[in-house]
């Protein structure tokens, strides 16, 4: 029988992907998949708290006590390695990966971006939005490449901004569907229905 996918998480904040990842599991909606680790850049983030009532492991660093950015994604590499995971999920974290953690890894990193990319990459994509005047936004789940969030897309939602939006109201919405859309890619990936070639990502049945 084959083994779970062994998943890490990476999340800098309250970690609500985390815990729609977390309650996927535990109920059984990804039952190829086994959260074995969170990696964070924020010992003192609620994430961390979620990851300790569900038994996650945590590895919570302090990036000013490392000489550079490589130096503690070497450390991370190590504890993944220990652990065999098999894929990363960044769930929220705010920090840009580098080749340290890119190449061991390479096509076993998703993110998940509150909009359709390419549209409005990098941070306060809602707010791009608003701003922007665009009827249409939504979710993307996408694979990390050296690129801010130019990686090839796994999966879309749409998400239809309304006359009356603020940021708020529209991200209240944008974050209710990145619970439902982050699992089901999730559950993808650990059953072995992804095949990246290039850009291109077919989903097998």
């Amino acid at each position: 029988m084959k083994r779970p996918t062994r998943v890490a998480v990476f999340a800098s904040g309250s970690g609500s992907n985390f815990q729609a990842l977390t309650d996927a599991v535990a109920e059984g909606r990804i039952p190829a998949a086994q959260l074995v680790l969170l990696v964070t850049d924020k010992p003192q983030a609620a994430v961390v708290d979620r990851a300790e009532r569900a038994g996650v492991p945590v590895f919570a660093f302090r990036p000013r006590d490392y000489a550079s950015r490589e130096a503690y994604e070497a450390e991370i590499v190590a504890r993944l390695t220990e652990l065999e995971v098999d894929l990363i999920v960044l769930a929220g974290y705010m920090r840009l990966v580098t080749s340290t953690l890119l190449t061991p890894f390479a096509g076993r990193i998703v993110n998940i971006h509150p909009s359709l990319l390419p549209s409005f990459p990098g941070v306060d994509g809602v707010r791009q939005a608003i701003e922007y005047g665009v009827k249409v936004t939504g979710v993307t789940v996408h694979f990390v490449d050296a690129g801010l969030d130019t990686g090839p897309v796994l999966l879309q939602r749409a998400v239809e901004v309304l006359d009356d939006d603020t940021e708020e109201t529209l991200a209240a919405r944008i974050h209710a569907v990145e619970h439902e859309l982050y699992p089901e890619a999730i559950r993808l990936l650990s059953e072995g229905r992804v095949e990246l070639d290039g850009r291109k990502v077919r989903l097998r049945k």
